[in-house]
């Protein structure tokens, strides 16, 4: 699968809006995405799934061997299939994976209603897929500053979090354990990794908007996590797992996000509440749609069947048309999108996208509504590392992950955020 899409697969040349010659690739399609050129995003929508509906055969066939692999060993270790399995590192009961589509199908139709709101903001006929990723407003510009403001606008957003926290993130700030600037040679994107007995190091690649401010947020919650853990707990039980690993780093983006809101005028705030609701589509209902197909794709395998590329496209366009609801006009061309998603060959491993954020949610939403030791249970989930199963860790600092709330929780605020929208956009 790497090779073919990394290596051996070719976009071929598109136009944009004015007619000139552009690119697509997997490394600028979101860029493309986000594009105020509508021509420029059809057509690389259409090229980019339109190439990988050309493979969609050898695809299928590379997706059908992994997950054979996966049931081979999931049976050759005596559990019942492949979701046991992959879940059975973390201690997690399958009954909740099965929960979490359940709670969020509940919930599409504040989601259904999103689409629509942004059909009418856009002012478009229709909404494709190739419109989902546009900005509703560009005031993302309006928060640009330097370095250091960000920082201070962070620890400010923070500060609910208590002295001790703030303390320990300004020394971060002034100790230079974050690399700031982009430079050559210098890998993309940003990260965090902690180092016991010393303390986190940081990458970013600072732009003054507001995503990036978001970033420093984001990658300051992974290193907080990683310094109060490490020094909390020895080193066998310091580092904690995937399932908590993007929950300190999510709610210090909530922290930001509702702080910043609190002071933005009312285009600032379509902006911010656009970016919120963006989240929460990508990385709870995305994800969980997602999570939803692996259970076909593995249900196919057990039965002993082979990935059949037409019924997975098939498939794959009836579940974006669910999830999505009637204001969405899927495309023929999004059926191919199953076939470039590289965490299917990875089994049951992106619900925990989900999870995280809804875990991320509760604490942010107990910790700003002042629940009483609110700030003490999260910072004692921070200091936990991974000293018992994540479940127990989140548990004990308040999220019973469970039961159906935390998500519910998430997906209730999604659907005030979408009122809060529509009442600014006039709707």
């Amino acid at each position: 699968f790497r090779s073919l899409v990394s290596a051996d697969m070719e976009f071929p040349p598109i136009t944009d809006g004015k007619g000139n010659t552009a690119n697509v690739s997997e490394g600028n399609y979101l860029l493309n995405m986000t594009s105020a050129d509508r021509t420029l995003r059809k057509n690389s929508f259409r090229t980019l799934m339109g190439t990988y509906h050309n493979y969609r055969n050898t695809l299928a066939n590379t997706l059908t061997g992994q997950c054979r692999v996966s049931r081979f060993y999931a049976t050759a270790h005596k559990y019942e299939d492949t979701l046991t399995a992959s879940l059975a590192e973390d201690n997690i009961p399958t009954e909740l994976y099965h929960k979490l589509i359940e709670t969020v199908h509940n919930n599409l139709e504040p989601l259904h209603e999103y689409i629509a709101i942004k059909k009418a903001a856009l002012k478009l006929e229709e909404l494709h897929p190739y419109d989902l990723y546009m900005p509703l407003s560009s005031a993302g510009e309006s928060f640009a500053c330097t370095f250091e403001e960000a920082c201070e606008r962070v620890a400010e957003a923070l500060a609910p979090l208590g002295e001790d926290y703030i303390s320990t993130l300004k020394h971060a700030f002034k100790s230079r354990w974050i690399d700031i600037y982009e430079n050559k040679g210098k890998r993309s994107g940003a990260y965090s990794w902690g180092i016991y007995g010393v303390h986190p190091y940081v990458l970013l690649n600072y732009q003054p908007r507001y995503n990036s401010i978001s970033t420093i947020a984001h990658e300051m919650g992974h290193a907080m996590h990683s310094y109060l853990a490490n020094q909390a707990q020895t080193y066998t039980n310091s580092d904690y797992s995937i399932f908590c690993a993007e929950v300190a780093s999510t709610t210090n983006e909530i922290l930001l996000l509702e702080h910043t809101l609190a002071n933005a005028h009312a285009e600032q705030k379509i902006y911010l509440i656009n970016q919120f609701l963006e989240a929460v589509r990508t990385t709870v209902y995305r994800q969980v749609q997602f999570a939803e197909f692996e259970l076909y794709t593995h249900g196919e395998i057990n039965s002993g069947r082979s990935l059949q590329a037409e019924n997975l496209e098939n498939y794959w366009l009836e579940s974006n048309k669910t999830y999505y609801g009637p204001a969405l006009t899927a495309d023929k061309e999004l059926a191919s999108e199953w076939s470039r998603i590289p965490h299917f060959y990875t089994p049951f491993y992106v619900y925990k996208y989900a999870t995280g954020y809804s875990a991320a949610t509760a604490f942010a939403e107990a910790i700003l509504s002042g629940k009483e030791n609110a700030v003490k249970k999260y910072l004692g989930f921070l200091k936990a590392g991974g000293s018992d199963y994540s479940l127990n860790i989140l548990k004990n600092a308040g999220v019973d992950l469970t039961t159906p709330q935390p998500v519910a929780v998430t997906l209730q605020k999604f659907a005030q955020k979408v009122q809060e929208l529509k009442t600014l956009l006039k709707l």
